[in-house]
């Protein structure tokens, strides 16, 4: 049940992508936004009057909301003219909406197949994608309400100059700490989506979803939040006197793992339409500098060891360090050269101490001729890394509860 149509892309202009969105510490594939919906038309009399008149007005909201605000909301757009924020007035409206929208699954109804919903994508090749099921929009809401926390993390990881005399913007403490809470939202909705949702579709249907809902992209957005926030944490280790080299080590070696699944969650789906191949580039990046800072951490504590092999075992990391450090570089560069542009803003946290230490440590220590050795070699001979178990999991979310009649 619940029939569906996917618009090609070249049929109208509907998906409005930004030539630039500025600068980015959190990447957000772009925000899928919905198209109007005739509640009173698709159900009839087969609901009370008040229901549907709230639904529309609810849905009525947030379309408004998000086609003003989607082409814009990547960049740093902070408030309503009320003085709002765009990002929480939305997510709030999606918020409201939900437990009002599951009242049409209420009992098994079969009015979950009457509406006929459409939502405009970002990361597929079709434009939009129509479907009659209440559980595409369910899901399309769930990835709206997690892209939203996303942009939000983005706000707040954007380092800001300050008034006491420092000239290198900043990221206050406070920020990053709210930044991990907001990660921790968004990977919840992500894997609510991926345990509770998506299991409502059968094997056909989860074909016919469009790619930004595919599970793949779910997963990997739930670990790039998770991936992100580890960041964070190791970045305030780095800052705190406290933190010994084990703990930086781990939570290094914990954000190569998110990264790494996250890409695997990637790999052969047909991301496509900018946006996709360039979340592709960003996981890429991502993955690659938490190597780095992981194999730096490492070389560090081997070489603590009093054997030669510790040594020697050091000096593989440390210049493994460096190869992903350099090799991260490159990645930033093609990530922000793809469509739609962007910027790094200034470095802060983790990389802005590493980008620091890793070449300075890495060049005292290796007295080799380095350009004998090429990436692909310095990584065969780097030591494996510690495997440890993930510590960060998602916030837990669940939908909002219908009362049976």
């Amino acid at each position: 049940m619940g029939c569906f149509a996917s618009t090609p892309k070249d049929t109208g202009g509907n998906r409005r992508k930004p030539t630039s969105i500025g600068e980015v510490s959190v990447y957000v594939p772009g925000l899928r936004v919905p198209r109007p919906v005739e509640f009173s038309q698709a159900v009839g009399d087969q609901l009370p009057k008040t229901l549907v008149e709230r639904l529309t007005a609810l849905r009525t909201r947030i379309v408004v909301m998000a086609n003003q605000e989607g082409p814009t909301i990547t960049r740093t757009r902070r408030k309503t003219q009320h003085g709002g924020s765009t990002l929480s007035d939305l997510h709030q409206a999606l918020v409201d909406y939900l437990p009002v929208l599951l009242e049409l699954t209420k009992d098994g109804s079969h009015l979950q197949f009457k509406v006929h919903f459409i939502w405009v994508n970002q990361e597929d090749e079709e434009e939009e994608t129509a479907m009659s099921n209440i559980w595409y929009e369910v899901l399309s809401v769930l990835h709206l309400m997690a892209m939203l926390q996303m942009s939000q993390a983005n706000l707040l990881l954007l380092p800001r100059g300050f008034s006491d005399g420092h000239n290198h913007p900043k990221v206050s403490e406070e920020n990053r700490r709210a930044s991990i809470d907001i990660f921790l939202k968004a990977a919840g909705y992500l894997e609510c989506a991926v345990k509770n949702v998506l299991p409502q579709f059968s094997a056909e249907q989860r074909r016919s979803l469009p790619v930004d809902l595919a599970e793949g992209v779910l997963r990997a957005l739930c670990l790039q939040a998770l991936g992100q926030g580890v960041d964070i944490q190791l970045g305030m280790a780095i800052d705190s006197s406290k933190a010994t080299l084990a703990v930086k080590r781990r939570l290094a070696c914990e954000m190569v793992k998110y990264w790494q699944q996250a890409q695997d969650n990637l790999m052969n789906l047909p991301l496509a339409n900018g946006w996709g191949e360039k979340h592709r580039l960003f996981v890429k990046w991502k993955y690659v500098e938490a190597k780095a800072a992981a194999y730096y951490y490492h070389g560090l504590i081997l070489d603590e060891g009093n054997t030669e092999k510790s040594h020697g075992m050091a000096v593989a990391a440390l210049q493994a360090a460096d190869e992903c450090f350099k090799e991260s570089k490159k990645a930033s560069e093609a990530f922000n050269a793809s469509s739609p542009t962007s910027r790094t803003p200034p470095l802060f946290g983790t990389m802005k101490y590493l980008t620091e230490k890793i070449p300075k440590d890495t060049s005292s220590k290796v007295r080799i001729n380095r350009d004998l050795y090429s990436y692909e070699k310095i990584m065969e001979t780097a030591p494996t890394l510690p495997d440890f178990a993930l510590a960060l999991k998602p916030d837990e979310y669940q939908l909002p509860l219908v009362e049976s009649t």
